[in-house]
This record gives C-alpha cells, sequence and structure tokens, in this order.
C-alpha cells in the first residue's frame, strides 16, 4: 500500500464519523421541520405556496456559499448575548449543521405535500364517512398511503445532505470534504479521489437502505421497512463510534489553518510541538482569511499563522505601507488592543504576493517590474488565487500601477500554477516562499513603487490563550527559527516533488532541519 493511501485510510474513521454525524443530524432536524410543515401546509394553501416558495429559495443559494453566511450570522448573535455570558460556537459543527438541514427541507417537503395531496379523494371521504377525526385520518389513512412518495423525498434529502456536506470543511467541520479540499491544495489526488468516493459510497448505501424501507412502506411489507432501519442505525452506530471518547479534554488546543499547503505544514508543525508538550490538540484547516482571524478573535481557534500584511490591510484596514519593523511592531500593537490577540512573532521567512510570469514571456516582453508590466497588461491575461481579486492589495496594485489585463479569472492555487504552465495565464498572483516559482521557472516582478506590504509570517494567539505559560513555550523557538528557503523546499514537497510528501511528513522534516 502507498504511503498516500495509507494516510487516507488512517484518517477514514475521524473524516467518515464527522461526516455521518454531520448529515445524520441534519437529516433528523429536516424530517423534523418538513413532514409537520407538509401536514400544515397541505390543510392551508397559503402555508403551502410560502413555504415551497422559501424552502425553493434556499436551494438557488450555492451551498459553499449558505455554510459561509452562517459563520458571521452566529457571530454576530454570539457577540449579542456575550452581555449573558452565551456563547454560540460559530465555526464548526452548528453552522453546517444549520446549513445543511435548511438544504435537506425542500425534497421532504415538497414530496410529502405530493403524497398528501395526491391520494385518492374517495379514500379520504370513506375516513370521513367512518367518523374519524383529523389525527384518526392523518396516522391511521393518509401518511401509511403518503409515505412511499415522502420517501422518495427523505432519499434525495439524504444524498444532497451527504454531498454538501462535503463543503463545511472552510468553516472548520471535519468531514469526508477534508480529503478534497486539502488534496487540491496539494496535488495529492489520492486524497482526492479518495474522499469522492468514500462520500459516494455512503450516498449511495444510505440511499439504498431508504429504498429498502420505501419499497417496505409501499407493500406494507414491515420485514423490508425494519431491516432497512436497523441497518441505517447500526451502520450510523458504527461510523460514530471511533468519536465516542474521542474529544479530548475540555482544555485542548485548537490549531487553525488556511486553505493552502504552508498554512497546512505549519498547523501541523505547531500541532507536533504542542503534543510534544502533552498537549491534546485539534486542527481546523481549509479556514479562509477573514473567518481565522474572526475564529481566532473569538477564541473558536487558539493559534494560527497568519501574515502581517494580510493582517494590515484586511482586519486593520490599513492603506499605507511603513516599513517592516514598523508595520509589525504596529501591527502586534493594534491587534492586542482592539482584538486582544497576541502576536507571538514572526517564523523568519515572509510570504508576499507577488505577480509572477513564466522567465522566458518575461523576457521576450522586456518585462522586470511591475511597472513593466502595466504598458503590457492589455495583451496578457491575469490568474489569481480565490481571494486576490476582492483584497485591498490588488486595488492599491491598480492604484499604483494602473493593471488592466485582458481578463482575469480566479483559481485554486493549485490549479493558479497549472494555468500560467499550461497558456491559459499570462501572470499569476503568485506567493514568495511557494517552491513552485523556481520548479516551473518563474519570475516574480519587482514592486518598485512598495505597492504591497511586507507580509512576514507570523504566529497568533487567541484572547483566551494569551498567557497560556505551556503554548507560550512550546511555541517560541519556532520565532525567527524558518528561513524562508526551508519554507519553500518543505512546501515543494508537498505541492510538486517526486517523492511527494504529506503535510505531517513535511512538517516534521522542516522541524528536523531548524533544531
Amino acid at each position: 500500500m502507498s504511503p498516500q493511501v495509507a494516510a487516507a485510510f488512517a484518517v477514514l474513521p475521524r473524516y467518515l464519523g464527522w461526516h455521518v454525524a454531520l448529515s445524520a443530524s441534519a437529516l433528523i432536524l429536516g424530517l423534523l421541520i418538513g413532514l409537520p410543515l407538509a401536514v400544515a401546509a397541505v390543510r392551508a394553501p397559503r402555508l403551502r405556496w410560502v413555504s415551497l416558495t422559501l424552502a425553493s429559495l434556499v436551494q438557488t443559494i450555492p451551498s459553499l456559499a449558505l455554510l459561509a453566511l452562517f459563520y458571521p450570522l452566529l457571530l454576530a448573535i454570539s457577540t449579542a448575548l456575550a452581555p449573558l455570558h452565551v456563547k454560540l460556537p460559530a465555526l464548526g459543527f452548528l453552522p453546517s449543521l444549520l446549513a445543511l438541514t435548511l438544504y435537506s427541507i425542500l425534497p421532504i417537503l415538497r414530496n410529502t405535500v405530493a403524497g398528501l395531496r395526491g391520494l385518492d379523494p374517495a379514500v379520504v371521504e370513506a375516513a370521513d364517512g367512518l367518523g374519524m377525526t383529523w389525527s384518526q385520518k392523518l396516522v391511521r389513512v393518509e401518511a401509511p398511503l403518503a409515505a412511499p412518495v415522502a420517501m422518495a423525498g427523505v432519499r434525495t434529502a439524504a444524498v444532497w445532505t451527504i454531498g454538501a456536506a462535503t463543503l463545511s470543511t472552510p468553516v472548520g467541520q471535519t468531514s469526508l470534504g477534508d480529503y478534497i479540499f486539502s488534496g487540491l491544495q496539494t496535488e495529492n489526488w489520492v486524497f482526492v479521489l479518495f474522499g469522492c468516493a468514500a462520500s459516494a459510497v455512503l450516498a449511495i448505501s444510505v440511499d439504498q437502505l431508504l429504498g429498502l424501507i420505501e419499497v417496505g412502506l409501499e407493500r406494507r411489507d414491515l420485514r423490508r421497512v425494519g431491516i432497512g432501519a436497523i441497518a441505517l442505525v447500526i451502520g450510523a452506530a458504527a461510523a460514530l463510534l471511533p468519536l465516542l471518547g474521542g474529544g479530548g479534554p475540555k482544555d485542548r488546543y485548537v490549531v487553525g489553518a488556511k486553505n493552502f499547503s504552508e498554512q497546512f505544514i505549519l498547523a501541523e508543525l505547531i500541532s507536533d510541538r504542542l503534543r510534544s508538550a502533552g498537549a491534546s490538540v485539534e486542527t481546523k484547516q481549509g479556514l479562509g482569511s477573514v473567518v481565522a482571524f474572526r475564529a481566532l478573535q473569538s477564541n473558536d481557534v487558539d493559534v494560527y499563522v497568519d501574515y502581517s500584511g494580510t493582517l494590515w490591510a484586511n482586519v486593520l484596514h490599513r492603506t499605507d505601507i511603513p516599513p517592516r519593523a514598523a508595520l509589525l511592531a504596529e501591527l502586534t500593537r493594534e491587534l492586542k488592543s482592539r482584538y486582544g490577540v497576541t502576536v507571538l512573532g514572526s517564523l523568519g521567512f515572509e510570504n508576499a504576493y507577488a505577480l509572477a510570469m513564466k522567465a522566458d514571456r518575461a523576457r521576450a516582453l522586456g518585462v522586470t517590474s511591475l511597472d513593466d508590466l502595466s504598458g503590457r497588461a492589455g495583451q496578457l491575461n491575469l490568474g489569481a488565487d480565490l481571494e486576490f481579486l476582492s483584497r485591498p492589495e490588488w486595488a492599491g496594485l491598480q492604484k499604483a500601477y494602473g493593471l488592466s489585463f485582458r481578463s482575469q479569472r480566479s483559481y485554486n492555487p493549485t490549479f493558479m500554477y497549472r494555468a500560467i504552465e499550461g497558456g491559459e495565464a499570462d501572470v499569476i498572483s503568485a506567493f514568495s516562499s511557494d517552491g513552485r516559482i523556481a520548479a516551473d521557472h518563474l519570475v516574480t516582478l519587482s514592486d518598485p513603487k512598495g505597492a504591497v506590504p511586507a507580509y512576514d509570517a507570523v504566529v497568533l494567539i487567541s484572547p483566551k490563550r494569551a498567557g497560556d505559560r505551556r503554548l507560550i513555550a512550546a511555541l517560541t523557538p519556532l520565532i525567527g527559527a524558518i528561513p524562508v528557503e526551508r519554507m519553500r523546499a518543505a512546501n515543494l514537497t508537498v505541492d510538486r516533488d517526486a517523492d511527494k510528501k504529506t503535510p505531517a511528513q513535511a512538517a516534521q522534516a522542516l522541524a528536523a532541519a531548524i533544531r
């Protein structure tokens, strides 16, 4: 068995357990909301129109966007409830659960309404003729007859929910989507295929067992219904078993990471040091820049690595660009005073945004700086990572150099590098500590006007952990200990090296190199 396949199987129990817990919880809540709402909607035409319209409207919102929108909503509610000492978990399970529950309601609601409205009027009249009450008629006549149609909706909801649950990774919830998101970032196609296959097998298995229940209800065969229900319960219990007692102590450390290889490596490096100090550690990976900082500020994450320029522009909303040392000093003061966030220090390297081109293409066009690029941009295509075009740094570059490209497209960072390699992009928003710059024979263009601030990699600590001696003692030896050359080498082993490593393996090698 290859190391990548072995690594995939090693984390499968935890990923699958959380995926099942999230999907099952969302589906159960969807049933508890959708079935009573359907019964009420059948008897009230106005309610039926409103409920079906709202449920359909939810389905028009991309699932990833719906998941992400619950994060700021829960954070705002939690802030409002702070005087009552009530804190809602804005990251992870709760926002994912709420979003997926909304997604599950439409097929349950629509099919149940269709099943109840499609009953033979003669059967309903016969029940009325027997003097049945409303509840007796529902339980003894309408529900059994409509059950097969309603179950078809439950099957659809289950498949949708299991599939959409893979998108919960960016809001900090562990799921089978962790394979896919991390695999895409690190070009670990084994992980991508493993995550897709595991999610598909889970969805098909659940669908088939629900189908068995559906057939049993249609044929009034209690044996089929019982077998399907028992199999679902046993399967869910088996998947959830690895999570029992696995939550760790209440004071475990939560290490955050954004959605690219360097962040995965640094999160593993920090986690290893904390475990070596006897701590229990949980990681939340694949977070967006804003989500990561807000999670730290609200103590949903205890520690993660960010970049001084990102914090300066996106968190402090500063447009001036002081020298590196002055920027870092003021950033440290401002984050502490405004948010209670501690900047432990810089790791010793910078990972700056830098527009990059193929070396031969840049030579042919005579482009070595952003000033040179400004006169050529109209003939070129820009490929950017998913955040860059909406960040203030891009606005600053446009203002300083008047950059206007023939086209602009956003990519997952992995495919951004593939785009410039394949010619779909002429210029990309590269990262200066990325080993792929040298591996792909790219050159970064100089910034003579200083439009982009310094991007020192800094360790951030949440307000709750500001005085945590064990955390600070474990991480202080990392400050100033990682030169950019070592970080580039570690990144390359994960992103593109022939002897490909996992982020955990790269972190171990990096730790050995800086001892």
